[in-house]
């Protein structure tokens, strides 16, 4: 018999790409509920890190030890020794759909009840968990039906609300509330991801992309944040920080008061069914991938699994869903084998327990982070295309169509910002949106442009792209800061900004063009280095797979 060769020098990589999954739903999660300037429609930081934060984590850490048991169970049964464990993680979408439709309601709710505005968030808290228990329970009596259910719910209708949250809310949300907002960095880092994930350009050392872009970008916002306190420059906002709020030490043992907020679960569960069955389907699409690669499981114990993970969470006081993992393949192909899931396990559930997550949350800046929603968007959104009849494809675009109008909803929220227009996050959001949509046909043709010339592998020819953008961002072609548009000189536009645009001290023609040149100065480098990316990328799944989440085989760095 065939020695199982558990651990291996692959894990590693495929330990940072799952590992990183994880803590980045987490570290969103957190930024979505209390992202605001008027606390009372928001949760502390500190409360959503110590109170949901640590169940969530425990259901990812039942969940990785169950597949990496799974694991060795098929080494044992196939008598093979290069088995590798099926990955598993946080839902992205659902945590979007939980952060803006269970959770601000539910905490809106609580202030209606209680003038208490921790007894409120407490209040919306207990909804959430009970909302993930019924998910729970919900797909573990799901999971021996998986097929069916795949069979019954048309494509269209299921992939049309996962590709209106992946648009709107996962990937155009984050551009403009960060990756836009400090534009240096947020440039860079994106271009990074799109290099790495969407065009699948390996690095050095098969390095995995998402944690290439997350320590580059976290390295150059710090160091530009040293630069401009010292010298007393406007470069990059400050790092958020955390008060002393409400929210206590991290638990494990939440007392949760189930009597008191059945009924408004109850009311919430058909907003996050949908995501439930998507996670459903997504596994059956999970287990087919794993199987072509060489490791058939069963499919109803890993469908099971992330059900019974997903309870655990939620009777734990954790809010978000479980789901396995779509990069199976390419953690195989890294040589990865079950030391991986283990690892991710014992790190996510020792993190969620000690309260690491909230000096991770203070470290990291959300513009080094959010670079990777916005792959995740984009692809959640080809994927759901690709996955659907060509005729539906009107009703696909139809059911986007909400979601775009909740994305406008949210930011007329933020920037009113509870009836604070003057408000600094409320002026932020504006100015970012601005920026943006000033000269947007030039940018689409050159944002478009460059990112086909990367998948081409034409990586000198999206440099050049890069540099005609960050000429016309210059003179005002393109993210001019003014109301006016003007195309002008970037000495007079910076000079009428502290009048015009107070809010653009971090988005002036200046730091628009000095992103885009990072940007190019990347993909020239990268074109002339020496691990010879300038070949074809390598095939992709079949075009049927729905990637649904952010664990797709694309983040762990192949």
């Amino acid at each position: 018999m065939n020695r199982y060769a558990w651990a291996a020098w692959g894990d590693v990589n495929a330990f940072f790409g799952l590992m990183l999954d994880n803590l980045t739903v987490m570290l969103i999660l957190t930024t979505l509920l209390s992202a605001s300037s008027a606390p009372e429609q928001h949760f502390s930081a500190e409360f959503v890190l110590n109170r949901m934060i640590p169940g969530t984590a425990l259901g990812v850490l039942l969940g990785d030890l169950v597949y990496t048991w799974l694991a060795f169970r098929l080494a044992r049964r196939t008598n093979r020794n290069d088995v590798t464990a099926m990955p598993l993680g946080l839902d992205t979408p659902s945590t979007f759909g939980v952060a803006f439709f269970v959770l601000l309601p539910a905490l809106k709710e609580g202030h209606g009840l209680y003038h208490d505005h921790e007894q409120a968030m407490t209040y919306a808290w207990h909804v959430g968990a009970l909302v993930l228990v019924m998910v729970g329970i919900f797909k573990s009596v799901v999971a021996p039906l998986g097929n069916k259910v795949r069979q019954w719910v048309p494509r269209a209708g299921l992939l049309g609300s996962l590709a209106a949250i992946a648009i709107a809310l996962i990937a155009a949300l984050p551009l403009i509330s960060e990756v836009a907002r400090t534009p240096v960095v947020g440039l860079l880092t994106l271009t990074i991801i799109l290099i790495t994930l969407v065009a699948h350009r390996p690095l050095p050392g098969k390095i995995p992309g998402a944690l290439a872009a997350v320590v580059i970008g976290a390295a150059l916002y710090h160091f530009l944040n040293w630069v401009g306190v010292a010298n007393d420059l406007s470069i990059v906002p400050e790092q958020r920080s955390l008060a002393n709020s409400s929210g206590g030490s991290p638990s494990l043992l939440p007392i949760l008061d189930w009597g008191s907020v059945w009924k408004p679960a109850l009311l919430k569960l058909p907003v996050v069914l949908p995501f439930a069955l998507a996670t459903i389907v997504g596994g059956i699409d999970c287990t087919e991938s794993a199987a072509a690669a060489g490791d058939e499981y069963d499919t109803r114990s890993i469908l099971l699994t992330e059900g019974l993970a997903s309870l655990a969470a939620g009777i734990f006081g954790g809010v978000i869903q479980n789901t396995p993992y779509i990069g199976h393949p390419a953690y195989k192909a890294m040589g990865g084998r079950a030391a991986y899931t283990l690892a991710t396990a014992l790190f996510v559930g020792l993190a969620g327990y000690l309260g690491w997550f909230t000096r991770l949350f203070e470290w990291l800046p959300q513009v080094a982070m959010y670079p990777i929603l916005v792959f995740v968007g984009l692809e959640i959104m080809a994927q759901s295309f690709q996955a659907t009849p060509p005729k539906h494809y009107p009703a696909l675009a139809l059911a986007c169509l909400p979601g775009l109008a909740a994305l406008g909803g949210i930011l007329i929220e933020q920037v009113l910002a509870g009836n604070l227009p003057s408000s600094e996050a409320g002026k932020a959001i504006a100015q970012t949106v601005s920026c943006l949509s000033h000269g947007f046909i030039v940018t689409s043709l050159l944002w478009g442009a460059a990112l086909a010339a990367m998948i081409d592998g034409r990586l000198r020819l999206a440099a050049v792209f890069m540099l005609v953008a960050a000429g016309c961002s210059l003179v005002g072609i393109m993210h001019s800061p003014l109301p006016s548009q003007p195309i002008d000189f970037p000495w007079h536009v910076t000079a009428a900004i502290d009048v015009q645009a107070p809010a653009a001290k971090y988005q002036t023609p200046y730091h628009w063009a000095v992103g885009y040149v990072l940007a190019a100065g990347l993909l020239s480098s990268w074109a002339y280095g020496p691990t010879n990316l300038q070949t074809a990328p390598k095939k992709a799944l079949r075009p049927s797979r729905l990637r649904n989440n952010m664990g797709n085989h694309n983040l762990g760095g192949s």
